[in-house]
C-alpha cells in the first residue's frame, strides 16, 4: 500500500470456492450478471483490457474501461480503470484466500482524497453484497 493518500481495504468470506469467486470475477458473461453490467469484455492477462457498461440504479450507463496488471488464476488480480481527468488508472487489488467450500475476498484501493475514497468504498460494497448475493443463488 501506499503510504500517502487515502486507502481501505474491504474483507469479506463467501460462501463460495475460490474458482467460483474467481470466475465471478473473469468471466464476461457471469461478470454482467452480477455486477449490473452490459457490453462486458474481459481479457484477463497482464497487460489485458477490460471495459463494461455499469447500469445503474435509476437506468443511467456508464462506460468503464481499464487493464489488468496482474493476474495470479483463484488468487490475486489488480485491475486498472481509466478515470477521466487522470493519467494514471486507478487501481484495485482483488486478494481470495481459499478455506474450502468458503473463499476469503479482499478489495482495496488507494486515492487522493477521502472523498474519492469513500466514494469507491460504498461501490465496493455495493458490488461485493451484489456478488454475495448472486454466489448464494448459483
Amino acid at each position: 500500500m501506499s503510504t500517502t493518500g487515502f486507502d481501505y481495504t474491504i474483507t469479506r468470506t463467501l460462501d463460495a470456492p475460490a474458482d467460483r469467486v474467481w470466475a465471478a470475477w473473469t468471466v464476461a458473461d457471469e461478470y454482467a450478471v452480477w455486477a449490473s453490467a452490459e457490453e462486458v469484455v474481459l481479457d484477463v492477462r497482464p497487460g489485458g483490457a477490460w471495459s463494461s457498461v455499469m447500469v445503474i440504479p435509476g437506468g443511467a450507463r456508464v462506460p468503464l474501461t481499464g487493464g489488468y496488471v496482474e493476474v495470479v488464476e483463484n488468487k490475486r488480480l489488480v485491475m486498472g480503470m481509466n478515470v477521466p481527468g487522470r493519467d494514471e488508472p486507478v487501481l484495485m487489488t482483488l486478494d481470495l484466500t481459499a478455506d474450502g467450500e468458503r473463499t476469503q475476498i479482499s478489495l482495496s484501493q488507494t486515492f487522493d482524497t477521502a472523498e474519492d475514497r469513500d466514494q469507491a468504498e460504498q461501490g465496493s460494497n455495493f458490488l461485493l453484497d451484489s456478488l454475495t448475493t448472486h454466489l448464494a443463488a448459483a
